[in-house]
């Protein structure tokens, strides 16, 4: 008699099991079936972060396809039109003008903050800054102070600048002219890689150096400021498009001629209004600015592979195991 009640309760239980395996795996996938195509732009260095929004995704249960590259403007008309679903690297206010065009909050969806503090302006070696006292990018419409810069020999600083269209582009060409530096300081615009490897090489030769750049990028952990380079202040704010009477001068006091900026992961709102997990999970995210830079140094240093990188997101995954299970979590319950 007890066998028989054991078999019957044997074959309830299976049937329970059998029943509520298939509901419970659809509630801990709620992106089964669902295709993402992620975009982020040309510079090898927001891989990481990138990847680290894909691996998220895909423990979700979506289809996240390879992470196409294409130029930030190109980025913002894709996502907006959903040709892609989402990068993770908007740059707010830098890119304002950018998101605005390809239909703002009409088109996207943006919650949450991803990286905070990021930081961008001017720099020289220190070692030029303090013999000559500069401490501000105006004094370089002293031909004089300029000429110290001057890599090609035309008597001009050049400045290593950004990749043309570039939103940084336009502010520093903004700027040169508000200071009066046209004739004086030329921007060196190209593959910022290349033309930025060419700065530290000179740097490491001893020579004077100028250059734009920003964080997180591992050129502030080889340049560092501080002890081996110095940021510049500019005399006052001058920005290009609707943020000409925006104000860049920090609580301190001291104005860099660039705001500190936020990276926000953003998503095409449609496709965000029919993905509760995945819009989820894009507005809790956070990854510390510090750590894209640690990520960001091992690739200059050679780490620089698909293969090198995806192992970057499995260690930083292995060592933030509870925040990354944590946002699984959330983001999965949000489609319930």
């Amino acid at each position: 008699m007890r066998t028989t009640q054991n078999k019957t309760h044997i074959k309830t239980l299976i049937l329970a099991l059998s029943i509520a395996t298939p509901a419970a795996f659809a509630a801990d996938l709620p992106g089964k079936g669902v295709v993402v195509k992620p975009l982020q732009s040309t510079i090898a260095e927001e891989t990481f972060q990138t990847e680290l929004v894909n691996r998220a995704l895909q423990k979700l249960g979506y289809d996240v396809q390879q992470t196409g590259e294409v130029d930030y403007n190109v980025a913002y008309t894709a996502i907006a039109s959903g040709d892609s679903t989402y990068m993770a690297v908007n740059w707010e206010p830098l890119q304002k003008d950018m998101y605005n065009a390809a239909g703002g909050d009409q088109k996207f969806y943006r919650q949450g903050t991803y990286i905070t503090g990021a930081a961008q302006g001017y720099l020289i070696d220190k070692k030029t800054a303090d013999k000559y006292h500069i401490h501000d990018l105006s004094q370089l419409k002293d031909p004089k102070i300029a000429k110290l810069f001057d890599a090609d020999g035309d008597g001009k600083a050049d400045m290593a600048g950004c990749n043309p269209g570039w939103v940084c582009g336009q502010v520093i060409n903004t700027q040169i002219k508000a200071y009066g530096l046209s004739d004086t300081v030329t921007q060196n615009e190209g593959n910022y890689s290349a033309i930025i490897a060419d700065t530290l090489t000179r740097f490491k030769s001893g020579k004077p150096v100028l250059y734009f750049t920003w964080t997180p990028y591992w050129v502030s952990n080889e340049m560092k400021p501080g002890k081996d380079v110095v940021w510049l202040t500019v005399p006052f704010s001058a920005n290009p498009g609707s943020q000409k009477d925006m104000d860049t001068t920090l609580p301190n006091g001291k104005n860099y001629g660039f705001p500190v900026n936020n990276e926000h992961i953003v998503a095409n709102k449609a496709w965000a209004e029919k993905n509760p997990a995945a819009a989820k999970l894009f507005a809790i995210m956070k990854l510390p600015l510090a750590d894209v830079n640690a990520q960001n140094l091992r690739m200059h240093e050679g780490e620089s592979s698909s293969e090198d990188i995806q192992q970057h997101v499995d260690g930083w995954i292995k060592a933030h195991q509870a925040t990354f299970d944590g946002w699984i979590k959330e983001a999965a319950a949000a489609a319930k």
